[in-house]
């Protein structure tokens, strides 16, 4: 894409001011329900984009020190669960832990980052 054009996050961002300032003022009752939920909706897109490379990069190295090899993250999430049903990894570990603990809280930074000032 050439770098004369916004991001696809500025564009989101745009589209969700625009909902949010201009549209849902003018909106009662049903509509402007359903345009707070576009608007979220499009919020969670944006950090889901802006967020979620670096989060995998995290949870794939958080994987490798687990289960200690290397392997794409839905293998590698595969196979640990199928540990922990075996018992070979246990529920007490720390890693393991870490890595539920974590992953959580990425998830909740994409999908409600208002839950962590609650």
């Amino acid at each position: 894409m050439p770098s004369s054009l916004p991001s696809t996050t500025t564009l989101l961002q745009a589209a969700v001011k625009y909902l949010e300032d201009e549209l849902m003022p003018t909106l009662k009752g049903y509509h402007r329900f359903k345009t707070r939920v576009t608007a979220n909706v499009l919020n969670t897109v944006r950090r889901e984009l802006e967020m979620r490379g670096k989060q995998a990069a995290a949870e794939h190295d958080r994987l490798v020190a687990i289960l200690g090899h290397d392997g794409e993250v839905e293998e590698l999430s595969r196979e640990l669960a199928k540990k922990i049903r075996a018992g070979s990894v246990k529920l007490d570990d720390p890693k393991l832990r870490a890595h539920i603990s974590q992953s959580l809280r990425d998830a909740l930074e994409i999908n409600n980052p208002k839950w962590f000032a609650r």
